[in-house]
């Protein structure tokens, strides 16, 4: 007999934990059950909590993981899988998704009744994450879509709703660049190698080769590379032999692969005439015309290149939302940080009376005329030749002053740390507001994960080598300086968006800013950025140096600090952004970020230089 004090959930995870252990063929497997997010490690899996009253979705989510991780434990082996993975961020996770469909796909081969406990969980998962609700292709994640679509082409099933909304998004795409690669599915899916491998060359249909690395199969077989001089694939051809083929044989292909080397090379030799002959032949004057070069796109490093702008965006943070889902969204960021609230007010305030305490109390001395300045009338007692010394008040530093807030809007920023940079930045407009102190706030991220527009048409452009930033950038305005905080105070509430927040190119981001700033009218400009980690662009650092980005915000910081028109600081939250910003402050706790901004602020408005110094610089790795 059932104890009133026994959870009745207790039998069913029991019977589940062991047919979980049964389906995956190790009775070792440790099953446990927690609220935390699922997942499976080498001792065990975590499955889906289910509570007393074991609802019918709890049940269904807890069986779809629970058959998804036992597949995969079953069918997958990590040997297999660590040789053929690739070495790019976003190719790893295509060859992820489509293994972890192909063991699904086979598992419902050989017990059906796993498929519709899988789909339960698929479903789950797409509807949290809003996979219903998008619309454009940019926005939907590839992987996601590349793994359902092998799961829909294996099985003959048909989607959850929301999961087939994105598969749909990708599918023209993904069956145009791969439809050969995707008709030996069937073939391959028992054999894992097999799979392996045509994940890998679906991989490099889509536009991602590069992302591969070596062939796994041509290192485990050093006595081939003879007969691999024969294949017609281009990356394969005789690499130890190309020096000889083009001195002896000179094929046209080679030619045609080299004729942008071979220029190159020109530029650089002293004796180029061979080459410029025609040139040199043409009559005085009538060399044709060299096109201007094009403008640099950034003013810190004429070298740092752009692939294209036409997909940026700089916009209102107004323009993408409607207004009613921008109240909606400001009242749950009010709701979720109301603890929160009344410390960062409490700094706020802090920060405005030793403002106003400046604003009062700062004077001109030595004056003819004006206040007699009764603190020096004892140098008159002491020699009544000393003429009368006078004061007068004088207005305050920043009642003449910009402040632009440049917020960080990446995928690692959500959660908490977006949450409290919000309120930070409306907090403190509200504050120096009251100070007559004009205030921006600024945003940067991207418009789609892994490269959007910009991306495609390079694909589509035969993949040329270099081509620079290649992602479509978003800078968002949530507040301009001369608009009153009371107009936009819903904005704030877009950050809480979901798929606002993706990729983050710092440096770009930096100069926009820089550059709005410096066109105002005010006397002393700040600009502080919020940040939680170095620029990162997997699109843009997979077909370019690993330092790309990295190197141009450090250009962009150091052109902005030389030409000292503007302040910077930085606050970076759990990263060490001092090795970029010389005036900077790194907090390893997000709750500390409110007071690191106002004592940042308070710090900048000080009045003497020395104190200003020792607030400043004494808060460098607070």
């Amino acid at each position: 007999m059932t104890k009133p004090n026994d959870n009745p959930a207790d039998p069913f995870k029991k019977a589940l934990a062991e047919a979980t252990r049964t389906m995956a063929d190790d009775p070792e497997m440790t099953v446990t059950y927690s609220v935390d997010p699922s997942g499976m490690n080498k001792e065990g899996v975590r499955l889906p909590q289910v509570s007393r009253r074991m609802t019918r979705d709890e049940v269904l989510l807890a069986r779809g993981t629970a058959d998804a991780f036992a597949l995969k434990r079953r069918y997958h082996d990590d040997k297999v899988g660590a040789k053929y993975a690739p070495t790019g961020a976003l190719a790893r996770e295509i060859y992820e998704a489509m293994e972890t469909a192909r063991c699904e796909a086979v598992g419902a081969r050989a017990m059906p009744g796993t498929a519709t406990n899988i789909d339960a969980r698929i479903a789950h998962e797409a509807e949290r994450k809003g996979y219903g609700q998008i619309t454009n292709s940019s926005e939907a994640p590839l992987p996601v879509a590349a793994g359902y679509l092998v799961r829909h082409l294996a099985t003959g099933r048909d989607l959850p709703k929301a999961a087939a909304n994105v598969m749909g998004l990708w599918r023209d795409f993904i069956e145009e660049q791969a439809a050969g690669t995707l008709e030996g599915i069937d073939t391959a899916l028992a054999d894992q190698s097999a799979f392996a491998r045509l994940a890998r060359k679906m991989i490099a249909d889509l536009g991602y080769g590069d992302q591969l690395g070596d062939d796994p199969d041509k290192q485990d077989d050093d006595t081939t590379g003879d007969d691999d001089q024969d294949d017609d694939s281009p990356d394969e051809q005789g690499s130890e032999d190309s020096e000889s083929e083009e001195s002896e044989a000179s094929p046209e292909e080679s030619q045609d692969d080299q004729q942008d080397e071979s220029q190159a090379q020109v530029t650089m030799e002293d004796n180029a005439d061979m080459d410029q002959g025609d040139e040199a032949e043409l009559p005085e004057g009538e060399a044709p015309l060299e096109p201007p070069p094009p403008a640099p796109y950034s003013e810190a490093d004429p070298n740092y290149t752009v692939y294209t702008t036409d997909f940026d965006e700089e916009i209102r943070a107004e323009d993408l939302a409607e207004p009613a889902e921008l109240e909606r969204l400001r009242a749950y960021l009010d709701q979720q940080l109301e603890p929160l609230k009344g410390a960062v007010s409490r700094l706020a305030n802090k920060l405005q009376r030793r403002l106003q305490a400046q604003q009062n109390r700062s004077w001109d001395f030595d004056l003819e005329e004006g206040i007699l300045d009764a603190g020096r009338l004892a140098r008159v007692v002491a020699n009544p030749t000393t003429p009368l010394s006078f004061k007068q008040e004088k207005d305050t530093e920043f009642r003449d002053t910009c402040v632009t807030l440049l917020l960080d809007n990446s995928g690692s920023m959500r959660g908490r740390p977006i949450s409290i940079a919000a309120i930070c930045a409306d907090v403190l407009a509200r504050t120096l507001e009251r100070c007559s102190v004009k205030v921006e706030i600024l945003g940067f991220t991207t418009r789609a994960w892994k490269g959007g527009q910009a991306r495609e048409r390079w694909l589509a452009q035969g993949r040329p080598q270099a081509p620079g930033r290649l992602n479509d950038l978003r800078h968002i305005i949530y507040k301009s300086a001369d608009t009153p905080w009371r107009r936009v105070r819903p904005n704030l509430g877009l950050m809480m968006k979901e798929g606002l927040l993706k990729e983050n190119i710092d440096g770009e981001a930096l100069e926009w800013a820089h550059r709005r700033l410096g066109a105002r009218p005010e006397a002393r400009k700040i600009l502080m950025v919020i940040s939680d980690g170095a620029p990162v662009d997997d699109s843009t650092l997979s077909v370019n140096p690993a330092n790309f980005l990295e190197k141009h915000l450090r250009d962009v910081i150091a052109m902005v600090e030389r030409r000292r028109a503007v302040e910077l600081i930085a606050i970076g939250i759990g990263h060490d952004v001092t090795r970029y910003y010389q005036r900077a402050v790194t907090i390893t706790d997000v709750e500390q970020l409110a007071g690191a901004m106002t004592e940042q602020l308070a710090g900048l408005f000080e009045v003497d230089p020395k104190k200003r110094a020792r607030a400043m610089g004494g808060r460098r790795a607070a």
